[in-house]
């Protein structure tokens, strides 16, 4: 296994910048692989053992040309690309330079608890001056990341690649690959901009509904129609503009640790097939990714094999990795697009057969809404209401007879239940009254492009057969929140709250049904094990580490609990998290097989 850790002075940078006339006036703190600009070699001496080396320490970098105090490792961000061989053994010395407890999470890792890298949790966290050793048998192979577990230190730099090349070929070729790290990055404190979402749940969003959007809503759907609507809103202490907790406002959005402005770049000659890498590295940003006039053959999912898809556009939750190829034939330049979800902002880069060479930028396209689909209403509710004459001709895109906004044009779900009588007290203020199959639906802000969206359903196993043998029991969890006061949790208790973990027995296998009740996506993360996404596939059902679950979504995943210990179990976006949308995991051969109520 191999790594890129050396730390990038001043004088490298120039040295680099010299050398390949790029990001000029750029005077941050990149990784190498942001730098060079070159291919990122694959198997390179991927059969010697090398034991890592991590320097976590606090230093000043420049962001589109602003200085920020950053937490870097080996004196970048994001932190080198960790490179490691299935079947090796990874050692990792991480040493503390902060003032502060540190750790690293290597996301997505099959490992030991004990090297898992959750303090509180598996371990105890690395001291200030302290050095703690990661050892691990690595059994798997593919595109992930890591990150530090340590209060909100991921949002201030505390993030890197982590590749790991097959043991055996892959079932598919290419001529360079690239990593392309997405991550959102903020100049205040992380700790205020928690402070803020605490005190006011929508501080930072700035795309409100106005006057002038209640007089146009009047004149299409009419005054009565109009006042249900937003009086439906306001009992859910929502707005429908509600998409991201933390806006562009706030946020300046990165392609391997570089702004808009700095235009990351990779190389190739036309005709190469391209393997692009994309991690999404967010604290709290979702994207919609397209380079316009290339598809893109997605050929893994969370580090996984799948069937390969091919599409124009793909939107990628905070903490899912999706490996794509392209095939550009031009002598030109293409932009790699990532929209933010909620069209605050966006992250940029350029794939160019020479530096310097740029391709049109695309405007952000209009804002999306929340819908009553969203907000767990059945469709008459939402005829009543006028939100959206529609309807479902049995499988197609539901039809509207009005519509400026994209999100109006939508293929709803079906219904596959209703909301029982729990509605999980203070620590919720709503509940899905119907739970939709949306499995099959296009991300937020997709519902109405002219193009192909790359959905759950089409993730398909390639290598990976499911043995679909008949779960032990069957877990119900509902996703909670509430929004006013900025409470996230599971099933209305924030993890201060909870007694003791959930737990599985060692040998068997849960299949998990999560319910969102809330109105905003939710990436939720297993640490130690595969979900199996239960998305119509069969045998062929994919293994994600990460799951999107939809606002009033109900999926089910299947688990087979063989890795002994305590595993983290939470929400990816990060001030959820830290808002009490957590719990543990508990496997061990001594819990008794307990049916949840």
């Amino acid at each position: 296994m191999t790594i890129e850790n050396k730390s990038i002075t001043r004088r490298r940078f120039l040295q680099y910048a010299g050398t390949f006339g790029i990001m000029a006036g750029f005077a941050g703190i990149a990784p190498t692989y942001a730098l060079q600009q070159n291919v990122i070699k694959t198997n390179k001496d991927s059969d010697a053992i090398h034991e890592i080396n991590l320097l976590i320490r606090k230093e000043t970098i420049d962001i589109g040309g602003r200085d920020g105090t950053a937490i870097t490792l080996n004196g970048s961000v994001p932190g080198p690309i960790v490179h490691l061989k299935e079947g090796k053994d990874a050692v990792i010395h991480v040493t503390n330079e902060l003032d502060e407890d540190t750790s690293i999470h290597w996301h997505g890792i099959l490992l030991p608890a004990e090297m898992d890298g959750v303090p509180g949790v598996s371990f105890p966290g690395i001291k200030p001056g302290q050095t703690f050793t990661y050892r691990y048998l690595v059994r798997q192979s593919g595109t992930y990341w890591y990150h530090s577990h340590s209060g909100v230190q991921e949002q201030s730099g505390h993030y890197g690649p982590l590749i790991i090349d097959p043991a055996e070929p892959e079932p598919f070729e290419y001529d360079r690959e690239y990593v392309v790290m997405l991550s959102d990055w903020t100049f205040e404190d992380p700790k205020r901009v928690f402070a803020k979402l605490k005190k006011m749940s929508d501080y930072y969003n700035f795309q409100k509904r106005t006057l002038g959007d209640f007089f146009r809503d009047i004149s299409e759907k009419g005054f009565g129609p109009t006042m249900s609507d937003r009086l439906a809103w306001g009992r859910m202490r929502m707005s429908p503009t509600d998409i991201a907790d933390v806006t562009g406002y706030a946020y300046t959005y990165l392609v391997n640790g570089l702004s808009p402005s700095a235009n990351w770049t990779g190389l190739f000659k036309p005709g190469e097939r391209i393997r692009l890498r994309f991690i999404n590295g967010s604290a709290m940003s979702y994207f919609n990714v397209r380079i316009p006039g290339l598809k893109m053959t997605v050929i893994q999912s969370d580090g996984q094999n799948i069937k390969p898809v091919e599409v124009d556009e793909f939107q990628i939750a905070v903490a899912e990795t999706y490996d794509v190829i392209v095939n550009p034939v031009e002598d030109s330049a293409y932009t790699i697009f990532a929209e933010s979800m909620d069209r605050s902002g966006y992250a940029l880069g350029t794939l160019a057969t020479q530096p310097g060479m740029k391709a049109s930028i695309p405007a952000l396209r209009e804002r999306p809404l929340r819908t009553m689909i969203d907000m767990g209403m059945p469709m008459d509710k939402m005829d009543n209401m006028g939100s959206m004459e529609m309807y479902n001709d049995g499988g197609g895109p539901a039809k509207t007879s009005h519509n400026h906004h994209s999100a109006m044009n939508m293929k709803a779900g079906e219904i596959v239940a209703r909301h029982g009588p729990d509605h999980h007290g203070p620590g919720n203020t709503s509940v899905a009254m119907v739970q939709r199959d949306r499995l099959g639906e296009r991300g937020t802000g997709l519902e109405g492009v002219d193009h192909r969206v790359l959905v759950y359903t089409d993730l398909r196993s390639l290598d990976q057969k499911y043995d679909k043998k008949k779960p032990d029991r069957e877990i119900e969890l509902h996703l909670t929140g509430n929004m006013e006061h900025y409470m996230w949790s599971f099933d209305g208790k924030k993890f201060s709250e909870v007694k003791g973990p959930i737990a599985f027995k060692y040998g068997e296998r849960v299949r998990l049904t999560m319910v969102n009740d809330t109105m905003m996506e939710h990436p939720i993360h297993l640490h130690g094990m595969w979900m199996v996404l239960d998305n119509g596939n069969g045998e062929y059902n994919p293994r994600k580490h990460t799951i999107s679950v939809k606002p009033a979504e109900r999926l089910s995943v299947e688990i087979d609990a063989d890795a002994p210990g305590n595993w983290a179990f939470h929400c990816h976006l990060l001030y959820h998290m830290e808002a009490g949308m957590f719990r543990v995991v508990n496997v061990s051969a001594d819990n008794e097989i307990l049916t949840r109520k």
